[in-house]
This record gives C-alpha cells, structure tokens and sequence, in this order.
C-alpha cells in the first residue's frame, strides 16, 4: 500500500556564507537553538551543527583543551614518576655494564688471556665441592 501522502521534491537551496555564520553567532550567543534553526530553514540538524563547526568563534581557536577527571590525573603523574625511576634504574645498571666490562677488559692485559673468550667454560671446583656435600643429595 502506498501512504496518501503526496510527495513533493524540493529543489536544491544554497544558504549563503553570511546567512550561516548570523545564525551561528545567534546560535552562539543563545538567541536561537540549533533544533529551532533546523526547523525554521528545513535542514537536516546535521547540516546546523556542521555550519557551527565551520563558522564559530570557537572553532577557529588553535589550542587544544583535555578533559579529564583528578583521578586519572593523578594516574598520568604516577605513571610518570614510575617511568623516571625505570630509567633511572637502567641507567644505573647500564653504567654497571659498561664497568664490568672495563673490568674484564683490563683483568684480560694484566693475565694476558683472553677472559670474554674463556668465559663460557665448566664450574670451578669449589661449586662440584658444595654439590657434592650437600646434604639431602
């Protein structure tokens, strides 16, 4: 069944640039709501709330503004505080590294053997001595 409704087809209107930025700046200053807008000239809300993004006062500023609750405030400075201590513990343990490695560098010229290289060899035998006494084995 089709409605008895008639159908009209309304032509394609063009708002002029002036038109759209007085009726923001009314929308701005509270004269008019954006739904009264949208009634009186038939367009979609949409189309009113795109006009404002373009054409308000307020969208042509360049700072950016972040909302947000104390509680995730004070995670961000936590988070934060536990980033700098991370560092700082690697920092710590690098310079350690860089020591030991200096260690093992000179400890190589004063026995002339090549420490980095004997490294990987078989526990002394004090630790075989341990094992071997240990009781409950």
């Amino acid at each position: 069944m089709v409605n008895d409704m008639a159908f009209t087809i309304r032509p394609r209107r063009i708002f002029s640039k002036e038109l759209k930025q007085g009726l923001v700046r009314q929308i701005e200053q509270g004269k008019i709501r954006i739904l009264d807008v949208s009634k009186e000239y038939e367009v979609s809300l949409a189309s009113v709330y795109n006009w404002v993004g373009k054409y308000s006062r307020a969208s042509k500023r360049t700072e950016t503004i972040v909302i947000q609750k104390d509680s995730e405030e004070q995670k961000n400075v936590e988070l934060r505080k536990r980033i700098a201590e991370l560092e700082r513990i690697v920092g710590q343990k690098q310079m350690e590294v860089d020591f030991l490695n200096k260690l093992i560098e000179f400890g190589s010229q004063e026995v002339k053997v090549d420490i980095k290289k004997k490294f990987g060899g078989k526990l002394s035998n004090g630790s075989a001595f341990i094992e071997e006494n240990t009781p409950g084995k």
